[in-house]
């Protein structure tokens, strides 16, 4: 038995581990604080709406979307808060509104 619940949590543990990256490892560009985020598989009506008003297409995206999102200064890193969400996203071209592909981040990292 000991066995078995051994091997579960060794097997959980990468996706524990990448639950969150450092902040070190997101392009300054793309860090972002967001007042929330909704993971792509399951959207709120009102963010597929919006989403839909927009043009915007998620496509394969799994990872979260970020919703109200502004940008983290990496020069204060250190001393940087986000009272929200702070998240690494691979698409922030919709003007703070919208950030795609979004993963949280360990800004203490």
């Amino acid at each position: 038995m000991f066995a078995r619940a051994s091997a579960f949590f060794l097997c959980a543990l990468p996706l524990v581990a990448a639950a969150t990256i450092p902040a070190s490892q997101c392009n300054t560009a793309n860090l972002q604080c967001c007042q929330s985020t909704e993971h792509a598989t399951n959207l709120s009506q009102t963010t597929t709406t919006l989403l839909g008003l927009l043009g915007v297409i998620i496509g394969d995206i799994t990872a979260h979307i970020g919703l109200t999102c502004g940008p983290i200064s990496v020069i204060g890193i250190g001393g940087t808060s986000c009272a929200a969400q702070p998240v690494c996203c691979t698409d922030n071209g919709f003007h703070g509104l919208i950030a795609l592909g979004c993963t949280p981040v360990n800004l203490n990292l």
